[in-house]
């Protein structure tokens, strides 16, 4: 070992002196020609001179990249550090490596030789005349371009990465070794920038046969898996993988195995699996903390008939200390071995442990969380479901698998809970008003041991987290003068605090409003069933507004929230969960105190079976619900909807005996309602199946009607349509029309009437916010405008572009300047429903790009209502706008969609429209009577101008339930890579 050493110390102290002696020599003899000697002189002083010194840079920091990154192993772990540039929520590496890009460049500048050799007389040989047209005639060279770009890369400069390794490709065709390498970076850098297709479409183009060595089959076979793992071929990766992590060394060959127990196990190779992380735990390259995560990986894998042994190795684990953070990763990890054998008792013990015992309450928590959530959501034990989900949530990142569809369940438990914790509540509290005094004592007695209990199990915890604490921060006061501040305490008035600084008055009123409502979502006008922004109750049968919701006020003095007769102190006793009267307040004792536990118990059990059916798609939970609420609530208020949810529930079952039952309950009971004269029909539910396309023929055949100002066959499509389909799903959109139609009539009341008929039956549509707009609009008494009698037109440009932006009729126009001297605005408008956002704003942006190399353009989206619209800024006068829009006019690559109308105004006009809530139909009208220029005319012929004013004036277009910016656009193609500058010779 020494003497190998002792030969390597010699072999450089040689090189240092060749070179000195070169250095003193050589130059003086070489000249400028492109000579042999010369060029073995530059690739000598290149290699020993200049690259050496990079190389060893790029070396070190490339392992210290490896070996200290600290990989994320709740999630999948990326190929490599750097790929985590592309993720922030990721944890960063650590690492520079701009010491190795300047040595490579300073070797490029200084060292390249792109001068041709003097042609030899008398050699036309084909390989001859290759090796003239070669342009860079130094051996060495490409060995430093090689290291430029690798550097780039693990810099996470993907793209300057991606442009070298596309230069040497292409100039570097006589080493087809190194083309074949910087191909295969070149597709590596691309898919860390996003862009898949591009990369998957270069590893495609390698022939095998270019592989002529270890090395790029090594990189080669990492590129693929990168590549399927990036586009979610679990599958197809793994034998690239698994190649690739036999070939590494070190952290990484760690990382990679781990990586293939990962992808093993989405692929449901289990076996497979185990094998990859006890490999990748046993490795002696691996940290502590990666033999952990890899033994509790393992135990999710885990195939083996008997569990117990590895229950009993996990259980040991949690004695030795150096585990006490990771103690809820072990109870995790049993609690997996007992779910893979379906013992579900058992391993929802070991969630809550896990849960319990968390001490970073981080990531890893909100996994035990959500799979014990899991477990009690299969089980339809919802009220026990909706905690875990809502408090696992917040700690995952939004890229988690699953992420939204685990967000929408958590929403709708949360909804969901409300209800439900009504029903147990009120049940509880009806039977304890039932026992015998010495019973109910009793189990008050037990609930207030338990509350002790668990309080005095908090107060441990926290002393002893907070002796930890101090112990910790003990070196550090000491080192500020030996004494700590103390904490600044705030004394709380017991008697006439503020209310919220008041314990005993907020329990008391929590308390009172509990009995009187139940338990309430927390959200804004709890008490509407109409959330949006207009209330019925605004008016009143004259159209005078009325105070929201006054008569719904709780009675003065009534609950026990304390008085003036009453002393806070007296409340606060009456209100202490440790005394007996806390508990027996929330008893319903009286009749009318029963009556509205009764009234809570009902709606809850309507709410909790409709979402049931309607959000979980739990049939047989929701029937539950129905089913108690006709048995206990015979005469509720919502039997005729509980009837027909029932029917709908029984006919998707295929239970036709019990869908008739309660077919003629409603017609005998509720036969003139809207459901009642629909189930007449014998064959409701094909029509109803068909009633979906019918509908759809009925309304667009109305919306004609309409623009054509035939509202008679407006009322009357809408009267068919409510006989033959009321519950059809454009029964909101055909109201719309309907109201609008009487518009032009004249007739305001049933204008109001059927908007706010609307706003009841519908509370939760698209349409919603407007008609709830404009009823409030008229509400203070604004009206709405019409031109001549005719249907609205132009409604789309009279959107107003204020706060109000989506009531129209706006007192006044604003005065514009009209100036063609100042900054202008190019703004392109368009209907939200019709066009996508998204869309356009990318086609725009790509053509701005093709377009205009010096120019740059700002691009900003705005909505307002159903008006979209996309703002091009940068122009400094008119002139330059008018020049942008005829170069888009004569683009053969750019088209504007249909329904998009540009518009060009100067940035002042533009914000005395956003000041003065003004529409853009006032300033085409203003235009027009300045007869200023237009830029739309120049951007498209007559014939479509009209028909877009024409689109553009479909008030009562449809209005679809998905907005059409959340519709995918385009993945937007990558552009050719510019070649990098050759750099002069120096």
């Amino acid at each position: 070992m020494a003497r190998g050493r002792m030969n390597k110390t010699l072999q450089i102290s040689l090189a240092a002196a060749l070179i000195a002696v070169a250095g003193i020599l050589l130059p003086s003899c070489l000249g400028k020609k492109n000579t042999a000697a010369k060029r073995n002189y530059s690739a000598f002083i290149t290699k020993y001179n200049i690259y050496y010194n990079g190389d060893e840079h790029y070396k070190e920091t490339l392992g210290k990249m490896e070996s200290g990154y600290e990989d994320d192993y709740s999630r999948q772990v990326p190929m490599h550090p750097i790929e985590a540039k592309a993720d922030e929520s990721l944890p960063q590496p650590t690492g520079n490596f701009d010491r190795s890009i300047e040595k490579a460049q300073k070797a490029i500048q200084l060292r390249s030789i792109k001068q041709r050799p003097q042609k030899k007389a008398g050699n036309n040989s084909p390989e001859y005349r290759q090796w003239l047209k070669r342009e860079e005639y130094n051996p060495f060279i490409h060995n430093a371009w090689m290291m430029m770009g690798r550097s780039q890369y693990y810099n996470g400069d993907f793209l300057g990465a991606a442009s070298t390794f596309f230069y040497i490709s292409r100039h570097f065709g006589w080493l087809p070794d190194v083309v074949t390498e910087a191909k295969i970076w070149q597709a590596l850098s691309y898919i860390s920038l996003g862009w898949q297709y591009d990369g998957e479409m270069i590893l495609e183009k390698i022939d095998p046969k270019q592989l002529t060595n270890g090395t790029l089959q090594e990189l080669y076979d990492y590129a693929r898996a990168d590549a399927y793992l990036h586009s979610g071929d679990y599958k197809s990766a793994v034998p690239y993988l698994r190649s690739a992590s036999e070939k590494a060394s070190g952290a990484q060959k760690t990382r990679l195995r781990f990586l293939l127990g990962q992808t093993l196990q989405r692929t449901g190779d289990l076996k497979g699996a185990y094998e990859a992380y006890s490999k990748a735990g046993s490795s002696t390259s691996a940290s502590y903390r990666t033999k952990f995560n890899a033994r509790i990986k393992m135990s999710e894998v885990y195939t083996g008939k008997d569990i117990k042994p590895e229950v009993n190795a996990l259980k040991r684990m949690l004695r030795y200390g150096r585990n006490l953070d990771y103690r809820d990763q072990i109870h995790y990890a049993i609690g997996n071995l007992y779910l893979s054998r379906k013992d579900t008792t058992q391993a929802i013990e070991s969630y809550k442990l896990a849960a319990k015992e968390s001490t970073r309450n981080g990531i890893d928590k909100a996994i035990s969380q959500l799979t014990l959530g899991n477990i009690y959501f299969n089980r339809r034990q919802y009220a026990l479901a909706q905690p875990c989900y809502s408090e696992a949530l917040p700690q995952l990142p939004e890229s988690w698998p699953d992420y939204k569809e685990l967000k929408q369940r958590s929403d709708v438990l949360d909804e969901l809970a409300t209800y439900v914790q009504n029903i147990e509540l009120q049940d509880s509290l009806l039977r304890l008003s039932e026992l015998p005094a010495e019973e109910r004592d009793k189990v008050i007695s037990g609930i207030i041991e338990r509350l002790i209990k668990e309080e005095k199990e908090a107060r441990e915890n926290e002393r002893r987290e907070q002796f930890l604490a101090e112990q910790a921060s003990k070196g550090s006061q000491m080192n500020n003068g030996g004494a700590a501040k103390n904490p600044t305490t705030f004394n709380i008035n017991s008697d006439n605090s503020w209310y919220f600084y008041n314990q005993a008055t907020r329990n008391a009123g929590k308390t009172a409003f509990q009995r009187k409502w139940g338990s309430r979502k927390n959200e804004d006008d709890w008490r509407r069933r109409n959330k949006s922004t207009f209330n019925t109750s605004d008016f009143d049968s004259d159209g005078s507004q009325q105070n929201d919701g006054e008569d719904n006020k709780p009675e003065e003095g009534d609950g026990d929230a304390p008085t003036d007769s009453v002393s806070a102190e007296q409340a606060e006793a009456a209100n202490d969960p440790h005394n007996p009267e806390y508990y027996l307040k929330q008893i319903p004792f009286t009749e009318d105190q029963k009556k509205t536990a009764h009234e809570i118990i009902e709606e809850s059990l309507y709410n909790a079976g409709i979402i049931l059916k309607d959000k979980l798609n739990d049939m047989p939970g929701a029937m539950m619900m129905f089913e108690r609420l006709l048995k206990d609530y015979p005469d509720n208020t919502q039997r005729l909807d509980t009837y027909y949810n029932i029917y709908l529930m029984a006919m998707r079952n295929g239970k036709p005996e019990v869908a008739e039952k309660y077919r003629q309950l409603i017609l005998s009971d509720f036969a003139d309602s809207k459901y009642g004269e629909a189930l007449q029909d014998p064959n409701y539910i094909e029509h109803l199946k068909e009633a979906d396309s019918v509908a759809e023929a009925m309304y667009d055949s109305t919306l004609k009607a309409y623009l054509a100002n035939d509202n008679q066959k407006v009322h009357e499509a809408y009267r068919e349509m409510t006989a033959k389909y009321p519950t059809a799903k454009q029964m909101p959109k055909f109201m719309f029309i309907e109201a609008l139609a009487y518009l032009p009539e004249k007739d305001t009341d049933k204008f109001n009437a059927t908007l706010r008929e609307l706003l009841e039956r519908y509370p939760d549509t698209d349409i919603t916010p407007i008609a709830s707009s404009w009823l409030t609009g008229m509400a203070q008494g604004r009206k709405l405008q019409t031109e001549g009698g005719s249907n609205l037109r132009g409604m789309l440009w009279e959107t107003r572009l204020g706060a109000d932006s989506l009531a129209t009729g706006a007192e006044g126009a604003p005065q514009f300047d009209l100036n063609p001297d100042t900054p202008q605005l190019m703004v392109f408008l368009f209907p939200v429903d019709k066009v996508s956002s998204n869309g356009l704003l990318y086609q725009i942006a790509r053509h701005n790009f093709t377009s205009f190399v010096v120019k740059d353009f700002d691009l900003e989206p705005l909505n307002f209502g159903r008006l979209g619209m996309i703002l091009v800024k940068g122009f400094e006068n008119l002139a330059e706008a008018n020049h942008y829009s005829k170069v888009m006019a004569n683009s053969k690559e750019f088209t504007l969609p249909e329904g998009v109308r540009p518009v060009i105004i100067s940035e002042s006009d533009f914000q005395k429209l956003i000041n003065t809530g003004g529409s853009f139909d006032q300033y085409f009208k203003y235009i027009d009577e300045k007869n200023y220029h237009d830029a739309q005319k120049d951007l498209l012929p007559a014939d479509e101008i009209e028909s877009l004013e024409e689109a553009g004036t479909k008030t009562g277009e449809e209005i679809p339930d998905t907005p059409a910016e959340n519709e995918n656009t385009e993945t937007p193609e990558t552009p050719e890579t510019p070649e990098t500058p050759e750099t002069p010779e120096t």
